[in-house]
């Protein structure tokens, strides 16, 4: 077995011993080295948002003081779901080793199916109102920050 996919396995092994989430763990690799680490504490923390992946990116993003991981390989035991994927893409990670399918991420209770239909009804035009309502609101106030942000001379694009 591969010595970081082996890393994840036990990091979500060593999860279910603790009740903090559920059974997945990651870890965040660069140049052959673990620079980030990360089981699922979404109960723990009372965090929807503390999946194994999440938790490995922001370990990586603390342990080389970056918000950009480019370069990076994450290895999970499972698929990630939308929002993880999501975190990994922001992350600029390029490469994602993964153990389990989402199919049987949901045949042991978890729901990412039901985000994956939803965000199909978006770009399919359907209605997405069943998961989540969105509509737009105010947008000619919330658009002056946005243009503050353009005319900004120091920001800084991420």
């Amino acid at each position: 077995m591969d010595p970081f996919m082996q890393l994840a396995c036990e990091l979500a092994a060593e999860n279910l011993k603790t009740n903090a989430g559920g059974p997945f763990g990651s870890c965040v690799v660069k140049d052959g080295k673990v620079v980030g680490r990360g089981s699922n504490h979404v109960l723990a923390h009372h965090d929807p948002t503390a999946h194994g992946e999440v938790m490995a990116i922001r370990d990586a993003c603390r342990n080389l003081g970056t918000h950009d991981l480019s370069g990076c390989v994450l290895y999970t035991n499972a698929y990630p779901c939308p929002m993880c994927l999501s975190a990994i893409i922001w992350a600029n990670i390029g490469k994602v080793y993964y153990g389990n399918t989402k199919e049987e991420a949901a045949e042991i209770g978890f729901r990412d199916d039901y985000i994956y239909k939803f965000i199909d009804t978006l770009f399919e035009g359907g209605s997405e109102e069943e998961v989540l309502s969105l509509e737009q609101k105010d947008h000619a106030e919330t658009i002056r920050v946005f243009g503050a942000f353009r005319d900004k001379t120091d920001k800084t694009i991420y």
